[in-house]
């Protein structure tokens, strides 16, 4: 049978890229670390991470067991609240992850509201995409994870249960004063987009409009993706919660037509869900209701 703690070696050794970063995260000594991949390339007989140069990569065996890993230990830990909710024993913690622009509107709104009803309960939050935020539900470092998809997307079939708290729309972002209410009208335009990942919806609304735009500027802050746009070095699209959070005065905006991005609220495992957990995706409910005017 294979060793819990060993297979949560090997997924932080995945998660962080090497022994000593993932020694750091445990809070173990890097030689336990390698003490504990050894033990479980022993137990499984196969090898799953070789050298390379001074450090070292995962196999594809490796890789396997890793991505499994991180499904059997959220697995476990929501096994283990899901017994203290049964046992009406759980109380002291629950953790959030959430992307910057649900941080900077109705996330506050929640956990001040969550903190006032529940003042015992210890809330933390951090600050994660949601590709990320899903891995942290999943491994069991978080107990609620904030996510969203476009429209047009299919469902995620990642085993996580949503609740929807709210569609926002997406805006046009262009300098105040330069006309053109369609995609389209700016496709000789540079354009401002967010990393790799969170470019894909930009890029397809791009080319339905006939065009692949020419991306001049990369960012994921939205703040700053604005004021590249107030000093007219392109144009983007941002939903609504960005503009929620930090509307700046020199730009225009104009919502597209049948774009929009549904957030969520997901969480790993059956139900019932902790009572803390539950008492906090109440108060994220609730808080959406605000959630697109300024905090």
């Amino acid at each position: 049978m294979l060793d819990v703690t060993r297979l949560r070696v090997l997924a932080a050794v995945a998660r962080h890229g090497s022994v000593t970063a993932a020694a750091r995260a445990l809070g173990y000594a890097q030689p336990s670390v390698s003490h504990h991949l050894a033990r479980l390339e022993a137990e499984t007989g196969s090898r799953l991470i070789q050298r390379v140069g001074r450090g070292i990569r995962l196999t594809d065996a490796g890789r396997m067991l890793a991505e499994r890993a991180e499904e059997i230990l959220g697995r476990l830990d929501a096994a283990e609240d899901e017994l203290a909710a049964h046992a009406g024993l759980h109380a002291g913690r629950v953790r959030l992850a959430a992307f910057p622009s649900a941080l900077g509107t109705f996330v506050p709104r929640a956990a001040a509201a969550f903190a006032a009803a529940h003042p015992d309960v210890e809330l933390r939050f951090t600050e994660a995409e949601p590709p990320d935020a899903a891995r942290l539900l999943r491994s069991g470092e978080v107990d609620i994870a904030l996510l969203f998809s476009y429209s047009g997307t299919p469902p995620a079939a990642d085993g996580l249960r949503r609740t929807p708290l709210l569609t926002e729309p997406i805006h046009l972002v262009t300098p105040a004063g330069l006309p053109g209410d369609r995609i389209g009208d700016h496709a000789a335009r540079r354009w401002i987009t967010g990393c790799e990942r969170c470019r894909t919806h930009l890029v397809r609304c791009c080319e339905a409009a006939g065009f692949t735009p020419d991306i001049a500027f990369t960012t994921d802050d939205y703040v700053a993706v604005q004021a590249l746009v107030a000093a007219g070095l392109g144009v983007t699209t941002l939903p609504g919660l960005a503009l929620a959070a930090q509307l700046n005065a020199a730009v225009r905006t104009v919502r597209l037509p049948d774009h929009e991005r549904v957030v969520s609220a997901a969480v790993h495992g059956e139900p019932p869900d902790p009572p803390a957990v539950a008492a906090l995706l109440e108060h994220l409910t609730r808080a959406t209701a605000t959630a697109l005017t300024p905090p």
